[in-house]
């Protein structure tokens, strides 16, 4: 040790404080100063910083670094003959680091950590980004095939200007569901399942309306009943042309126009879907609950096409879980109902509700998974003229509608408009009303299913008989009460010497929808002005004056 009491001023030191052990395996005990500045520099190890001030600090300047082995050489401090300095403290001291700064040892393990954690986080980020695109490829191909356009509704627009909303009834949007077996059912292209799906996305909501799948109608080509005349319709045109899609269209069409005329209803989309499909779109968003009671509870054993097995269905009054399987024999069981197919189609239209709020909830899709797989489910087994837009649209409207659902029975047990009969050796379905005819059914309907933008202005309006045709007031109060239309005031006008009907806007034009209506159900520009002073309009918003042109028009 008493060599290094010996200080030479000739001795080399470090600009930046570091002292360097010889690169020999041994070193001599020699004075400090005999040893080489290369040989220290040859196996140099940097000293750790310290922020105490009796630890060393790291020199940034000439005259630092001369002080600091003048300091160094005051405090005696020994070499090692290990082959290079790794540590120097002061006896008795400990180590010290700054603030918050790691050993070396310690920053090149973080450095490790912090190059595996991004390279991992990398590799998932593309992982992320793989799956992503296989999903964004594989639904736009899959939702194209299926959403392929063609239907419109001026109502799917957030706010439709009144004037393309062409009468009562077009604030809706009427979707034509059809439920058919598909391929390797027997009766494959049968329609056993017509609903059609009214919805009011002024309002925020829907009703279901179902046609009896043995309703007898007389088309162009024969007398059927509803539910053969998309097959027979898809018939012939492939005799005429072998295209299967434009065939399954002319069917379509078909079954569109008895519907049509049947219920009143403006058809604006359809969708057709087979049993495979509706099986695994209830699978795919894990079943659905339903509060079964005693009108749509039912006991069953159907037969099984797929397994060729005998299915025992037993649905009793309380809460239900419905797989796939379960619900589709929920759906066409009608032999042991009370009421055969009214009591099916009043299944149907619950069934139909539930799914319908479980696939717009946000677990299903918000879940890429399960919208994938509804995909997968619907793929060939799903037709529509929905456009891609269009249906967004509608999912849009359906989460807030929630479960605002109206159900529809023609065959109500209280005033059944429909009944069963015979014809040709068939039991079927038919009107009730004396003539046969459809008119009943239609008002119904129109009832139930009130205009969006009517029903949100509801606007009061008077109708006052400005001729001398008695009753001629309440035919035609009656028959705006059907299109929605809330009717106040039925009177005769002062005078009855009225050539043409007058409609006053007593609103100023605040009720734009109710006046574009009016205007194209009458055939009159709205004036602002009643004609005779006479009148009294009370709360009345708008002022029907009916004129000799409406005996003329009856």
């Amino acid at each position: 040790m008493e060599h290094f009491k010996q200080h030479r001023r000739g001795q080399r030191q470090a600009m930046d404080g570091i002292i360097n052990a010889p690169s020999r395996p041994q070193l001599s005990a020699r004075p400090l100063d005999a040893v080489s500045g290369d040989s220290l520099r040859s196996t140099a190890r940097k000293i750790g910083d310290f922020k105490k001030r009796e630890g060393y600090h790291v020199a940034n300047s000439s005259m630092a670094s001369t002080r600091r082995a003048h300091d160094m050489q005051k405090q005696q401090v020994a070499v090692s003959d290990e082959p290079a300095l790794l540590n120097m403290t002061l006896p008795g001291k400990k180590e010290h680091h700054r603030r918050g700064e790691k050993a070396p040892g310690k920053k090149r393990d973080l450095r490790k950590i912090r190059k595996y954690v991004l390279r991992g986080g990398l590799i998932f980020l593309m992982l992320i980004l793989l799956v992503g695109g296989f999903l964004f490829a594989k639904g736009y191909l899959k939702l194209h095939k299926v959403f392929k356009g063609g239907g419109s509704a001026a109502a799917l627009k957030s706010e439709v200007e009144p004037s393309l909303l062409k009468g009562e009834g077009d604030g809706r949007v009427n979707i034509l569901l059809l439920g058919r077996g598909g391929e390797g059912h027997e009766g494959a292209d049968l329609t056993d399942t017509i609903l059609v799906a009214s919805i009011d996305p002024v309002n925020k909501k829907a009703a279901l309306v179902s046609l009896p799948r043995d309703f007898w109608v007389t088309t162009a080509y024969g007398s059927s009943k509803v539910n053969a005349v998309f097959a027979n319709a898809k018939q012939r045109a492939l005799v005429r042309n072998k295209d299967v899609k434009a065939a399954e269209k002319a069917g379509v069409d078909a079954v569109e126009k008895e519907v049509t005329e049947i219920l009143g209803l403006n058809i604006h989309y359809y969708s057709i879907v087979d049993f495979q499909a509706f099986k695994q779109a209830v699978d795919t968003v894990g079943g659905v609950d339903i509060t079964i009671t005693d009108a749509t509870a039912v006991t069953e054993r159907l037969w099984d096409e797929t397994t060729r097995k005998n299915y025992f269905l037993n649905v009793t009054p309380g809460m239900q879980h419905f797989d796939g399987q379960k619900a589709l024999f929920f759906a066409r069981s009608r032999h042991t109902s009370v009421r055969g197919d009214f009591d099916r189609a009043e299944r149907q239209r619950v069934f139909i509700q539930s799914l319908a709020q479980k696939v717009t909830s946000a677990k299903t899709y918000t879940n890429p998974v399960k919208v994938s797989q509804l995909m997968d489910a619907f793929g060939d087994h799903v037709a529509t003229d929905l456009s891609l837009d269009d249906a967004m649209r509608l999912l849009s409207i359906g989460k807030g509608i929630g479960g605002n659902f109206e159900s529809i029975d023609l065959a109500d047990r209280n005033k059944p408009l429909v009944r069963t009969g015979m014809i040709n050796g068939q039991s079927v379905v038919m009107p009730s009303s004396v003539d046969g005819g459809y008119s009943d059914i239609q008002a119904l309907v129109r009832g139930k299913l009130r205009d969006g933008y009517l029903a949100r202005e509801n606007a009061n309006v008077t109708v006052l008989n400005g001729t001398e045709t008695p009753g001629l007031a309440g035919q035609k109060a009656d028959q705006l009460k059907s299109y929605g239309y809330n009717v106040g005031t039925v009177a005769d006008a002062p005078t009855q010497s009225y050539q043409n009907t007058v409609i006053v806007d007593l609103t100023k034009g605040k009720k734009p929808y109710t006046k574009n209506y009016l205007e194209k159900r009458f055939s009159r520009k709205v004036t602002t002005t009643l004609p005779d002073q006479a009148i009294q309009p009370g709360t009345a918003d708008f002022v029907i004056i009916l004129g000799h042109n409406e005996t003329i028009n009856r």
